[in-house]
């Protein structure tokens, strides 16, 4: 049988849609209802299988998962119509939306409560606030997880106060979810909140929080963020520094530089092993561009002496990424680390018959800032066997730097 995996890479509506519907596993059911908010598919395809399948089936889980990719494709209305039996507008007056999906906020299915919630969070309209925190008490954790986060989707800083509250509550999704808000909302309030969860005694607890200060779009929460690398979980080490790209990503253009800055003085003050780890996972699994470009940008300023080689060849490997940025910034991370492991792992891939034609050229390049006589003989050698101009034109330019032709 095919594997889900295969199927979402295929795009393979029908065969998932099928597994929605009929397979016996519930983790099954609920990864294809995951997959479906997010296929290129038509609409017509897809939210007719995720409605039925957030009335009808038997799994809570699954019944929330398929909701969630209702609103993922902008069609959580579609469910509010067909358990009320009433049409919900999709267009007009965000506040007169807001107010007509606040009513069916109060129904008695908690299924009801989830979608309303989440379109709730997706009008974004702060006329749905008031309604959306008392719901942060609701009997059914799905319904309060689906209100913390379209709190935060609304950024009122009027829910701060409870969302704060939910941050002791019993369901780890809640918790997350609450967390999450409160750094979209930002402000002095939502960060103290989520300091306070950095020394809890829960591995969770603290993950959650850290993953949550990458959503300010300011310096404040770098010193707590750092302080998390020394963390004893590894995965709340990981937590710490993908949010620190996430800081990268989120500043506002004045303020980028210098958060940059500051983020290499203190982040170069120690050879953090977790660091550069966390840096190549993102640049080797990553598929946001926006995360992969700084965190190849931040390998080239961070890594140390006892971290070099794994931060190269990682840098290495994206030197023909189809994102031009990432690439370039690869190349001179690269030459910021240096030394003989930037020489021999570019050297290799000049001499990779594998390696595209993109790669060669910019490993050709880098090598003019970084290298030494034997790069001096490799590119020498290179520009008479090469049948790549632009390899021949990138070797040419960094053997005029080491000295020129022998």
């Amino acid at each position: 049988m095919t594997s889900l995996f295969e199927l979402e890479k295929t795009g393979d509506v029908d065969q998932i849609t099928s597994l929605l519907t009929n397979s016996n596993s519930e983790p099954v059911r609920r990864r294809a209802a995951d997959i479906l908010g997010e296929v290129d598919a038509s609409d017509e395809e897809v939210v007719g299988p995720l409605v039925t399948a957030a009335q009808n089936d038997s799994s809570e889980a699954v019944r929330a998962a398929a909701i969630d990719a209702l609103d993922q494709r902008h069609a959580v209305e579609r469910l509010v119509s067909a358990l009320t039996g009433e049409e919900i507008p999709t267009d007009g007056a965000e506040w007169a939306r807001a107010e007509a999906l606040v009513e069916t906020l109060s129904a008695d299915q908690p299924e009801l409560r989830m979608a309303s919630a989440n379109a709730l969070g997706r009008i974004g309209n702060k006329a749905g606030t008031k309604a959306l925190v008392k719901h942060l008490g609701d009997p059914d954790q799905r319904v309060r997880a689906r209100a913390a986060r379209a709190l935060g989707r609304i950024e009122d800083p009027r829910a701060i106060s409870a969302l704060r509250k939910r941050l002791n509550d019993e369901s780890v999704e809640v918790r997350r979810e609450a967390a999450d808000s409160l750094g979209r909302i930002g402000g002095e309030e939502s960060l103290a909140a989520l300091l306070d969860l950095l020394d809890d005694e829960s591995e969770t607890v603290r993950r959650i929080a850290a993953n949550s200060l990458g959503n300010f779009g300011s310096a404040k929460p770098l010193d707590a963020l750092v302080s998390m690398l020394t963390d004893e979980s590894e995965t709340v080490r990981r937590a710490a520094v993908f949010s620190l790209i996430e800081l990268l990503s989120n500043a506002p253009g004045q303020k980028s530089h210098e958060l940059r800055e500051r983020m290499v003085e203190k982040l170069s003050a120690n050879d953090h092993r977790s660091v550069v780890d966390s840096l190549v996972d993102i640049l080797e699994q990553g598929n946001q561009p926006h995360q992969r470009r700084n965190a190849a940008w931040l390998l080239g300023r961070v890594t140390g002496e006892n971290n070099r080689e794994a931060a190269i060849r990682a840098l290495a490997s994206v030197l023909d990424d189809k994102d031009g940025m990432t690439a370039q910034f690869a190349a001179t991370s690269i030459a910021e680390i240096g030394g003989e492991v930037a020489e021999d792992v570019l050297l290799e891939v000049l001499e990779d018959p594998e390696a595209s034609g993109s790669a060669r050229a910019k490993a050709a390049f880098t090598l003019g800032k970084v290298g030494g006589e034997r790069a001096r003989r490799e590119l020498d050698s290179l520009i008479d066997d090469t049948d790549d101009e632009e390899v021949r034109k990138r070797a040419f330019s960094a053997l005029s730097k080491l000295g020129g032709r022998g």
